[in-house]
């Protein structure tokens, strides 16, 4: 048997935002779309991530606060140099992400919210 992830479903209030942020930042096209879900895909393979409306969605606050809304999970996103790194920080940031405030690691990542304030990493990845 050969198990795959295929989607990573992120839950938001404003689905045409943050699916225009997600498009736009991984240049990935709009393969599938509903009212309420709407899907990217990768060109070079079946990897998507898609946008669920959901009316009670709350952002997570990162770094993790007691008694705040947790992060279930979040992206990481590979480059393969520091001027890579950069170079997508800024089209991120363009497009509407936050650098978070607080960042740890020796400068091989960036952590950033999305519109909807979900978090995600820019890594170099060898």
């Amino acid at each position: 048997m050969n198990i795959a992830l295929k989607t990573v479903i992120l839950e938001c209030k404003n689905m045409e935002c943050l699916i225009d942020f997600y498009s736009k930042f991984l240049d990935w096209p709009v393969v599938y779309e509903e009212d309420d879900f709407v899907r990217i895909q990768s060109p070079e393979n079946e990897m998507g991530i898609a946008v669920q409306y959901a009316e009670d969605y709350v952002a997570p606050v990162w770094p993790a606060e007691a008694g705040k809304q947790q992060i279930m999970a979040h992206l990481d996103f590979g480059v393969k140099n520091k001027a890579e790194l950069q170079k997508a920080v800024d089209k991120a940031v363009r497009l509407g992400a936050l650098v978070a405030k607080e960042q740890y690691g020796d400068g091989e990542w960036v952590t950033l919210t999305d519109p909807e304030g979900h978090p995600f990493c820019i890594v170099i990845w060898d």
